[in-house]
C-alpha cells in the first residue's frame, strides 16, 4: 500500500483528496499546517508528500527545506494557484519532485502521482545482487547463479563504488533497470535522488524538456518553467533507458552533459551545472547504430566507459529454477499467502523453452500459471501449450504464442481473417489488441501493474491503450 500525506490547510481540497484516492491501494493522510505535516513525518513515513506553498504559520517552502534535512528521498509535490511566481520555481530548484496548478486536472494529478510513486519505490526498495539468495533475500534482487551472471555480479561491485558512467545492455525482458538500481543502491550516491526515464516512452518533442526542463513560452503549451530531471538529479543517479531511440539533437545535449556537467534549458540561455551520474541502457547494438550513422559516435564512447552485459535467459538456463522460487515466493508475498509449489515435470519444461522474451517472459508465464493452477502447485499442463506442446485446455486459453507456437498464431490469423472478411468494418489489429488489454486488466482484478507485467508492455504504455479504445474501468492508483 502506497502512504501519501497531503499539506494543505484548506478543507475542500482535503475532501477533494480523499475522494480522487479512495483506493485500497491507497493511504490518504492529511495535515493542515507545514509544522503539523514535519511532526506527523516521522510517524508515517510517507513514500509521497504533496504540499500547498501558500499556508499558514511556515510556508510551503520551508517546509520543504525542513523535509529534505529530515529525509532527501522523501518525493514531495507541490501545489499552487500561483505557477509561474518566483516562490515555486524556487522550490522546484530547492528539490521538489514536480509542481501542480490549482485547480486541479485530475487524470494529470493521477499520472504525477502514479510517476512520482514510483520513483519513490525505485529509491527505497534496495535491489541486491548476489550469486545466491537465502530465504530472507526474496525482497528484491537480481536472481542467479550461472557463470554469466557471476560476471555481471562482479561488474556490478566494481562498477557502483565508482562514479564511472555505465552503459547496460541486453535484450528487453533481462532486467536492466534492476541492474542500474543496484548501482544506485550500492552507490556512495544511494542518499540522493535516483530518477528513471524511458527514452521511447516519451514522444520526442517532449523528451528533451522532460531531461532539460524548458523556459516559460519556449514552445506552445510552456505556460509555466518546469526543472528537468537532470536538475532534479543533482547530487544523485539518472537512468537513461532504452537511449538509442534518442533523437540526433537530443544526444548532442547528452553528450554536453557529460563532457561539461553543463546544459541549458529548452528556450533558454542560462547555463545550468549539475553532478549527475548517468547510467544508460538499450536493447540495440549501438555500433551499428553508430556504423549507420544513427547515433553519435562520441556520446557512445561517452556512456561505454563501463559496459554491463546482460545474458539473455536461453544463455543462463540454469537460472530457470531459482528465477521461478524467486518469482513464486514474489506472488506470495503481494498476495499474503503460502507460495505455490510447482512440479519437477513443469519446470522440466520451462528449461527447455527458448524464451524469446528472457526473464520478463518467464514472470509472465510464472504470474499466468498462478492464477490459472486449480491445486496448490504449478503443472505443466498449467503453462502455455507452446512452452509444454500441450493441447487441450491449456493451449486453448493461453495468449498469443510468439516463435515457439508459429502454427498456432498462423492457425489463430486465418480464423480472424475469415470473420474479417464477414465483417468487413472491423479491424482485425485494433479489435485484437483491446480485447488483449481488456482480459489482461480482468486477469489482474484491474491491476494495472500485472496488467502491463501480462501484456510485456509498460505501464505507461497500457495506459495509453486504455485511453486510446476508451476502456471503461475503475480508476485506481495502483
Amino acid at each position: 500500500m502506497s502512504k501519501l500525506l497531503l499539506i494543505d490547510d484548506e478543507a475542500d481540497v482535503q475532501y477533494s483528496f480523499r475522494r480522487i484516492f479512495d483506493s485500497p491501494e491507497v493511504e490518504l493522510s492529511t495535515a493542515s499546517s507545514g509544522e503539523e505535516g514535519l511532526a506527523l513525518i516521522p510517524k508515517l513515513k510517507p513514500d509521497l508528500v504533496l504540499m500547498d506553498i501558500r499556508m499558514g504559520g511556515i510556508n510551503g517552502l520551508e517546509t520543504l527545506r525542513r523535509i529534505r534535512q529530515l529525509d532527501t528521498k522523501l518525493l514531495v509535490i507541490l501545489m499552487t494557484a500561483y505557477g509561474t511566481t518566483a516562490t515555486a520555481i524556487e522550490a522546484m530548484k530547492l528539490g521538489a519532485y514536480d509542481y501542480l496548478l490549482k485547480p486541479f486536472d485530475v487524470p494529470k494529478l493521477k499520472e504525477i502521482v502514479t510517476n512520482a510513486l514510483k520513483a519513490a519505490r525505485d529509491m527505497k526498495q534496495v535491489v541486491s545482487y548476489q550469486p545466491l539468495l537465502e530465504s530472507e533475500d526474496y525482497e528484491l534482487g537480481i536472481v542467479g547463479r550461472s557463470e554469466a551472471m557471476q560476471q555481471v555480479f562482479k561488474l556490478l561491485g566494481q562498477v557502483a563504488a565508482s562514479d564511472a558512467t555505465t552503459l547496460v545492455t541486453g535484450e528487453s525482458g533481462t532486467g536492466k533497470e534492476l541492474v542500474a538500481r543496484a548501482i544506485y543502491h550500492h552507490s556512495h550516491r544511494a542518499a540522493q535522488p535516483f530518477l528513471a526515464v524511458n527514452c521511447a516512452a516519451i514522444p520526442e518533442q517532449l523528451l528533451e524538456s522532460e531531461l532539460f526542463g524548458h523556459e516559460r513560452g519556449a514552445f506552445t503549451g510552456a505556460t509555466v518553467q518546469r526543472i528537468g530531471k537532470f536538475e532534479q538529479c543533482h547530487k544523485g543517479t539518472i537512468f537513461l533507458d532504452e537511449i538509442g531511440d534518442m533523437t540526433p539533437p537530443t544526444q548532442t545535449k547528452i553528450l554536453r552533459v557529460l563532457q561539461s556537467g553543463t546544459f541549458e534549458r529548452v528556450g533558454g540561455n542560462q547555463l545550468i551545472k549539475v553532478d549527475v551520474r548517468v547510467v544508460a541502457a538499450t536493447n540495440k547494438p549501438l555500433e551499428q547504430a553508430v556504423a549507420a550513422r544513427q547515433f553519435r559516435e562520441d556520446l557512445f564512447y561517452r556512456l561505454n566507459v563501463v559496459r554491463i552485459h546482460i545474458p539473455p535467459l536461453r544463455d543462463r538456463r540454469e537460472d530457470i529454477p531459482l528465477l521461478v522460487n524467486y518469482f513464486l515466493k514474489t506472488i506470495a508475498r503481494d498476495q499474503s499467502r503460502a507460495p505455490k509449489g510447482i512440479a519437477a515435470a513443469a519446470v522440466k519444461a520451462l528449461e527447455k523453452y527458448h524464451w524469446p522474451g528472457t526473464v520478463r517472459e518467464l514472470e509472465n508465464v510464472i504470474r499466468r500459471a498462478h492464477v490459472i493452477a486449480k491445486s496448490e502447485a504449478i503443472l505443466p499442463a498449467d503453462l502455455p501449450g507452446e512452452i509444454t506442446g500441450l493441447g487441450g485446455a491449456a493451449s486453448s486459453v493461453s495468449t498469443v504464442p510468439t516463435e515457439g507456437g508459429a502454427s498456432d498464431a498462423a492457425t489463430l490469423a486465418r480464423q480472424l481473417f475469415q470473420i474479417a472478411r464477414r465483417d468487413p468494418k472491423l479491424k482485425v489489429l485494433p479489435a485484437v489488441e483491446r480485447e488483449l488489454v481488456i482480459q489482461a486488466l480482468k486477469e489482474t482484478d484491474n491491476n494495472q501493474v500485472h496488467a502491463a507485467k501480462l501484456l510485456g508492455i509498460t505501464r505507461a504504455t497500457l495506459r495509453k491503450r486504455i485511453e486510446k479504445f476508451k476502456i471503461h474501468r475503475e480508476t485506481q492508483i495502483q
